[in-house]
């Protein structure tokens, strides 16, 4: 894997003539986990598309991209809300699919690694009709891992989990994405507190940002910093005032 670079993202977007967010100045660093919350429909998920080169239709006007100042073609995996699995092919055939869509002949030896750490070694012939809804979202976090990226974008990749598979999938993600530039969109203030290094609450009037609880990530679930960080990020999301002093 590359070094992971740092992210920048300053300008406005907009979709059909009609805005979706103005005047951001988005700073993502380098190797960290940035964790991004804001009601629906405010440009998050654009945002993401923006720095994966996937937003058809939005009219960006500014500058985006890496700090090292090469392109991200080539360097950005984006792993979504939906796991996207193809149903026809197996879990192997799933999570190797961008090499052989690009043509290239997938690595058996980093395959049998790749599954092993998400923990479908044994899985690896199944087909997605045959799998959990954890063990589908471990196949999709496969395909980002085998992918090899030093930017991961996550769209709310652990929404449709039960409470215990989300906090597995929260702490394998976590320790499988290390030293990544990892940017999370969510919409649980929990798993931002327990993930973010940087924390940010997108709203109306821009980016406000929230200091995390020191320590690494993730961080005990319990932890009482942590949840204090967990309910002034639902009480922000709740409201509907933009911040309120000391967040602005």
């Amino acid at each position: 894997m590359t070094p992971a670079p740092s992210l920048h993202l300053h300008g406005s977007a907009a979709f059909a003539g009609t805005p979706l967010f103005h005047a951001l100045a988005l700073e993502v660093p380098a190797g960290r986990w940035t964790c991004l919350l804001g009601p629906s429909g405010i440009g998050k998920s654009t945002i993401l598309r923006l720095f994966a080169g996937l937003a058809e239709g939005v009219r960006f006007t500014g500058r985006m991209g890496a700090d090292d100042g090469a392109p991200l073609a080539g360097r950005v995996a984006l792993m979504a809300q939906d796991d996207l699995l193809l149903p026809w092919l197996s879990v192997a055939g799933n999570v190797t699919l961008g090499a052989r869509l690009r043509g290239e002949t997938p690595d058996p030896a980093r395959l049998a690694r790749v599954l092993a750490q998400v923990g479908l070694d044994t899985l690896a012939a199944r087909h997605p009709a045959a799998l959990s809804g954890g063990q589908r979202q471990r196949a999709a976090l496969a395909r980002t891992l085998m992918e090899d990226r030093a930017v991961v974008l996550l769209d709310e990749p652990f929404s449709a989990l039960d409470a215990r598979t989300r906090a597995r999938m929260q702490e394998l993600t976590a320790a499988s994405l290390a030293g990544r530039t990892v940017l999370l969109v969510t919409h649980d203030p929990g798993e931002a507190a327990r993930l973010g290094h940087r924390i940010l609450v997108m709203t109306e009037t821009g980016l406000h940002d929230l200091p995390p609880p020191p320590g690494p990530v993730p961080r005990p679930a319990g932890d009482p910093q942590t949840l204090t960080l967990q309910a002034r990020l639902l009480d922000i999301l709740r409201t509907d005032d933009t911040c309120a002093p000391p967040i602005c």
